[in-house]
């Protein structure tokens, strides 16, 4: 805004002229919007680094008996097996049999833990997230099957105490994936930039 004065003979007048108004509100939104994709960009990559962390702690501890959820001793890499544990206490649903002729199998446990390194390891670095979001979504869908939220008695007749007859946590983790996939979580701070200007990559881009 400018200001100008012009002597006359009644007296001083002032008189106000306008001078990019426009474009200073423009920019001043631009750099809002800014902030606020830096904010978002931000969060969603520690939200990544978080959910990263959640399954490579259950991949190590698994492997090795950390003495949180594998005792010591009766880790994998002692050979203890990851699923049978979990697979053989499935007490509800439609697929409980088929858990139950899972449980310990050698597939089943190189396929779990697989999955599960392979899903830290693509939120770690930021690559790969949509694999990342078809696996992790398959696996946590299982795992829903597996517990069976929609059940209220256990196939013995007890209560299942389940919280939530759809919505658990399986459920968010897998909302989780999907939209760190759909929203490039990989670019900031992570190597998801990198990774897509590979060229096969490039050509592919369900490997994004």
């Amino acid at each position: 805004m400018a200001l100008h004065g012009h002597s006359h003979r009644a007296g001083i007048r002032f008189t106000f002229r306008r001078t990019g108004g426009t474009d200073s509100t423009a920019a001043t939104t631009a750099d809002h919007a800014a902030a606020s994709a830096t904010a978002l960009a931000r969060t969603l990559a520690g939200l990544r680094l978080v959910t990263a962390f959640t399954f490579l702690w259950a991949f190590f501890d698994k492997t090795f008996g950390w003495s949180y959820a594998t005792q010591s001793g009766k880790g994998w890499i002692d050979g203890g097996s990851p699923t049978k544990g979990f697979l053989s206490h499935v007490a509800a649903g439609p697929m409980e049999s088929t858990f139950h002729s899972w449980a310990g199998d050698t597939w089943a446990d190189w396929l779990f833990m697989l999955g599960l390194l392979g899903i830290g390891i693509a939120l770690a670095t930021g690559v790969a997230l949509r694999l990342a979001a078809v696996a992790g979504t398959a696996l946590m869908a299982l795992m829903w099957a597996a517990e069976w939220p929609p059940a209220r008695h256990l196939s013995d007749g007890t209560l299942s105490a389940s919280s939530n007859p759809l919505i658990d946590y399986h459920v968010v983790y897998a909302a989780v994936l999907i939209t760190l996939a759909v929203a490039g979580a990989g670019r900031t701070w992570g190597l998801g930039t990198l990774w897509e200007r590979l060229p096969f990559v490039g050509r592919n881009h369900w490997l994004k």
